[in-house]
């Protein structure tokens, strides 16, 4: 598991008549937990490349508080 949200990087690539894109982990080049999101643009597919990273790394980490 990456430690935080900027150990990932994001790749992208136009696929037919739109552009794909995914996160991979470092020393990999495999989409993680094979994730591929699917956008109209390239900067589209990063924008939701970024916004899976930050979903999944906040649902991981949430802080609890005792009450």
């Amino acid at each position: 598991m990456a430690s935080n949200p900027d150990s990932y990087e994001i790749r992208t690539e136009p696929r037919g008549p739109h552009w794909v894109g995914w996160v991979v982990r470092p020393g990999s080049d495999q989409p993680d937990r094979s994730i591929i999101l699917v956008a109209k643009t390239q900067k589209e597919a990063e924008a939701r490349a970024r916004g899976w990273i930050s979903s999944i790394y906040n649902s991981q980490f949430t802080i609890h508080k005792e009450e």
